[in-house]
């Protein structure tokens, strides 16, 4: 008959041999993640790109060419989904997006289409992005350790070229743009690979989507989880809580890493099955935290296309009503909301301009008014507005990470306009007025990963990344105990394969000299 005895000698031999291989895994992951709050996987920041990039120039014969005339090279011109006045390879270009999601360069001081991205062209890219530094092409890749974004999809493959720079950067560039879109320095390469690299399991990943990747890691996640869980019990069992052991102990074991083991894992076992959790939960198993109704209608939140809805102002005029608020403009984006045309404005380090207004009009804005976004939010979904509020101060969902985050890269800027819908998801978007687009939107099942996964893997409430260096020391100290948990772990693991091994040879030896002879 089945027992508690017999369920707790379960949850023993579980920890006993899931620990085995869970140990060595958690103390990877455990060490991988203190890297990770320091160097991030390599990515290319808003400010980084812009930076880069040389003011747009106000004189005619440099730029511009009309947009109308970009448009011309794109077969479906009423589809343009996005036009975007930048510099490319040293070049003012128009940067399209078409219908379907591709990309078109048209060169805006001749109003030619670009030719195709070569070895060339991206060299050129290279060099005017680190500016005196000579450069190698290495080849072009569909993808590799530091470039499975999803977002590079469209720009496959890429070009790879060796910076020979003071950081030695590693620049990947679009052959579809000309554009770079990576840029690993490389010291931030090495750490990597003990940093991020190895926490994901990247050695294992092939290609921006791999199926059978998502699903190891999810089944090493469990697998920890289970051990972690099965551990704490045990630990927990094991524990006087009144009175003592014969030794005079509250824990049975003398040994010195089995002592230290049940000491760690009553201590820091409950931050080791959270963080082990949370990364499963951030893989999101079997889709349970997809949107699982409506989302937000962006193309119906706009109510028309840069394509065909444009404001009637001249690129030059723009640059100079920009010139004359004293923007220095790097980069000019064409918008549209709720049918109102609009020009959005960057300089190097990634604040915006808003240019609005009709024919001989116009003016150079900050941002939009709230009221605004507030009368296009209905348009986004099919239901009744429950708030409407404008914030000053990040909240639980919207908030900024640091340079190191897998986010640092998502504007978060405030103030934001926040509309809670009354759909059955009950769904929160953010709305900017800086630039007038959706930059977060959230239903039930989404803010639920929120908790199970940002939170309990990153601790990152608003306040906690407030105070920056307090929150990193306490997740060092936190991770510092983790180790010396799993640690301890992978040892006694270790030793039980060792002594179990040495017990089956040891056996089967004896039978071999007991068998009696025959004949």
């Amino acid at each position: 008959m089945w027992s508690i005895s017999h369920a707790k000698r379960l949850v023993f031999l579980v920890h006993r041999w899931t620990g085995v291989a869970a140990c060595v895994l958690m103390a990877l992951w455990v060490l991988s993640g203190m890297v990770m709050l320091f160097v991030g996987y390599p990515k290319l920041q808003p400010a980084e790109r812009l930076g880069a990039l040389p003011p747009l120039p106000l004189a005619a014969a440099q730029c511009c060419v009309p947009v109308e005339q970009a448009l011309l090279h794109s077969p479906a011109p009423q589809a343009v989904q996005q036009i975007t006045l930048t510099t490319i390879a040293g070049r003012p270009s128009y940067r399209l997006k078409e219908g379907d999601g591709t990309w078109r360069v048209v060169d805006a001081t001749t109003g030619a289409a670009a030719p195709p991205i070569d070895a060339a062209t991206a060299l050129r890219s290279a060099q005017a992005f680190l500016p005196g530094a000579a450069g190698q092409v290495l080849g072009r890749t569909q993808g590799d350790r530091w470039s499975h974004a999803g977002l590079l999809d469209a720009h496959r493959p890429l070009y790879q070229v060796q910076m020979h720079d003071a950081a030695q950067t590693l620049l990947y560039i679009s052959s579809t743009t000309g554009e770079v879109l990576v840029d690993v320095p490389r010291y931030q390469g090495y750490w990597n690979y003990v940093g991020a690299w190895l926490h994901w399991v990247y050695m294992f990943r092939d290609g921006a989507k791999d199926p059978v990747w998502s699903w190891l890691v999810i089944g090493l996640s469990a697998l920890g989880t289970l051990s972690a869980l099965a551990g704490a019990l045990v630990g927990i069992w094991r524990w006087r809580f009144s009175g003592h052991y014969k030794s005079g102990a509250k824990t049975p074991y003398r040994e010195f890493q089995m002592r230290w083991h049940h000491i760690t894992g009553l201590v820091f076992g409950l931050v080791m099955v959270l963080w082990i959790f949370s990364g499963l939960m951030s893989m999101n198993p079997l889709g349970i935290f997809s949107p699982t109704g409506a989302r937000p209608d962006l193309r119906a939140y706009q109510q028309g296309l840069p394509g065909t809805s444009r404001p009637a102002l001249a690129v030059q005029d723009a640059l100079q009503l920009l010139q004359a608020d004293g923007f220095d403009t790097r980069e000019i984006e064409w918008k549209v909301l709720a049918g109102r045309p609009y020009l959005l404005a960057l300089d190097a380090a990634g604040a915006s301009r808003v240019l609005s207004g009709t024919a001989g009009s116009f003016q150079v804005q900050r941002r939009l008014e709230p009221a605004q976004l507030e009368r296009a939010a209905p348009l986004l979904l099919p239901f009744a507005i429950h708030s409407a509020t404008v914030l000053d101060r990040y909240d639980a969902y919207y908030y900024r990470r640091g340079q190191a985050s897998m986010y640092a890269a998502a504007a978060r800027d405030l103030p934001v306009l926040r509309v809670q819908f009354q759909d059955p998801g009950r769904t929160v978007a953010y709305l900017s007025p800086a630039s007038g687009e959706v930059v977060l939107s959230l239903d039930r099942a989404q803010r639920t990963n929120r908790w199970l996964f940002n939170f309990l893997h990153s601790w990152d409430l608003s306040w906690m990344l407030q105070h920056a260096w307090p929150r990193d020391i306490v997740l060092v100290l936190l991770s510092m105990g983790a180790l010396a948990l799993a640690t301890t772990g992978t040892v006694l693991g270790y030793r039980r394969l060792v002594l179990s091994t040495s017990q089956q040879l040891r056996g089967q030896t004896l039978g071999s000299t007991t068998r009696p002879r025959h004949g």
